[in-house]
Formats: structure tokens, sequence, C-alpha cells
């Protein structure tokens, strides 16, 4: 099943509070990004995230689910009408994630 643009546009407006939110489509889902970092998507119209010590700490009690076969589990977003959660996990994720890879020219 392929996730909506209907519910990526909710979670992009769910994340209108930290600025440089962008995503790219991908395979009939939704990779998202914050601040030029991956932060982690939206699959089958579920918003999941990297499951990092930061985010956890933001979530300990969210559910890890796998966004596709042979993936790593991430953390799931299941609340994320709670704008602020969202920033502080948006927040967290960005302080633990390496550094954006430079495009090859």
């Amino acid at each position: 099943m392929s996730s909506t643009r209907e519910y990526l546009d909710f979670i992009l407006d769910q994340l209108s509070e930290c600025e440089e939110i962008s995503f790219r489509a991908m395979f009939g889902e939704y990779v998202i990004y914050y601040r030029s970092k991956v932060i982690g998507g939206i699959y089958d119209n579920r918003f999941l995230v990297k499951n990092t010590k930061s985010a956890r700490v933001v979530m300990p009690e969210a559910e890890l689910e796998i966004p596709y076969e042979g993936a790593k589990e991430m953390i799931l977003v299941d609340e994320p009408e709670n704008r602020e959660i969202m920033k502080d996990l948006l927040n967290a994720l960005y302080a633990d994630l390496p550094p954006a890879k430079k495009k090859k020219s």
C-alpha cells in the first residue's frame, strides 16, 4: 500500500513550526528531511522516524515498526497532532544524526 498525499500534507502541517522541512517521493512513499538530514518518512500512511537515543527520550513508550521488508526498525509517531512533541522530536533527531552528505558535482 502506498501513502497518500493527504497524509503527507497532514504531517507537513504538523511539522510547520520547524523550519527547513522537505520531502521526496520515493516508490509510493515519502522521505522526510529536516535541515537537509533524513529524519524518517511516511510509509503506508504511518509517520516513522529514525530510532535514536534522543528520540527515545522524547517518546520513550513509542512502538518500533519496520517501514518495509529488510529495513531497520523505526519509531512510530502515533500522536502527530501534538505539535510540541513533534518539534522536540525533530530537534532531538537532528542532534543525533550525522551531518548531511554533500552532493557530488
